[in-house]
């Protein structure tokens, strides 16, 4: 057999269509410097025409008013749908509808709710305000019956944390989708088997609402380490990444095949929304779409 005769797989990437719908998660910058490279994280993604963009919320409503700043200004300069976060750490019912409200006379109609993750002065620990929100379920009712949000929650193929079991995780977002809302955003993870076998245990359980995958390029991996709780790190990415920490270049590129592949192999188990933590940078995210066939917008 000559060399030519010799089967080669397709390449990676080849005649990936594109027929992907994507969105994007921000955070509010503390700085100038942090606002211009927002913007300019945002100015080239929006061609990419996502479904929606979000804007975090810091432990105990920290960076609330940047938030909200990021948001309206969101809806008033450009054509994104954009998401806000919102929390139960350390705000009374009365002052989650008081934000609600302001989010709804601007114009924000995407609410991603989440219980929140507790500030450091509480050790870790979450204690709901006196005047509060026990969780995410009873956050997402309250919002629901204060305006008619389209709303996001989270979701965790390799279990939040601090849940009790596997089960009672699963429970805990039964809860969420029953009391409203519209679908689920997971943490990153780096195992398309963990993100499918949690699909299956999401479907048996009888819930049907769609489970986006949250996609998260290394762009540091020792803060990979530090973020990822429950979530398995594969010996085979530590080694891809090995050597990388003072060399963000070569990191970068590295970063940007690895989650491309990652999504391309779940577009080839028939997933075709994306939901990317940018970092509030445009590049990787960018190059991903590019790989796998998405292109910008006729006109944008």
């Amino acid at each position: 057999m000559t060399f030519a005769e010799r089967p080669v797989s397709a390449p990676l990437f080849e005649d990936l269509p594109g027929d992907i719908s994507v969105s994007f998660e921000f955070f509010p910058p503390k700085t100038e410097k942090m606002e211009e490279q927002l913007w300019d994280a945002i100015t080239q993604l929006a061609p990419l025409d996502p479904s929606f963009v979000s804007v975090t919320y810091g432990a105990g409503g920290s960076t609330r008013e940047r938030t909200h700043s990021t948001v309206s200004r969101l809806v008033r300069e450009t054509q994104l749908v954009p998401a806000a976060h919102l929390t139960c750490v350390g705000a009374s019912k009365d002052e989650i509808a008081e934000i609600a409200d302001q989010y709804w006379e601007a114009g924000v109609r995407h609410i991603v709710a989440l219980r929140g993750d507790p500030p450091p002065s509480s050790g870790g620990v979450f204690t709901p305000h006196p005047q509060g929100y026990a969780g995410a379920a009873d956050l997402v009712a309250g919002l629901k019956a204060r305006h008619d949000f389209d709303i996001s929650v989270a979701a965790y193929p390799e279990v939040h944390p601090e849940a009790a079991s596997a089960d009672a995780d699963l429970d805990n977002l039964k809860r969420k989708l029953d009391a409203g809302a519209n679908r689920a955003i997971t943490q990153f993870f780096f195992s398309t088997d963990a993100y499918f076998r949690f699909l299956d245990k999401v479907l048996a359980a009888g819930i049907f609402a769609p489970i986006l995958p949250g996609i998260m390029p290394v762009t540091s991996f020792a803060a990979i380490r530090r973020m990822s709780g429950n979530t398995e790190i594969p010996g085979w990415l530590e080694t891809m990444f090995e050597g990388l920490d003072e060399r963000p270049g070569p990191r970068a590129l590295v970063a940007a095949v690895a989650a491309a592949d990652l999504c391309r192999r779940l577009y080839e188990g028939g997933v075709r929304d994306l939901h990317f933590y940018t970092l509030n940078r445009a590049e990787q995210a960018y190059a991903i779409c590019q790989l796998l066939g998405l292109r910008p917008k006729p006109g944008a």
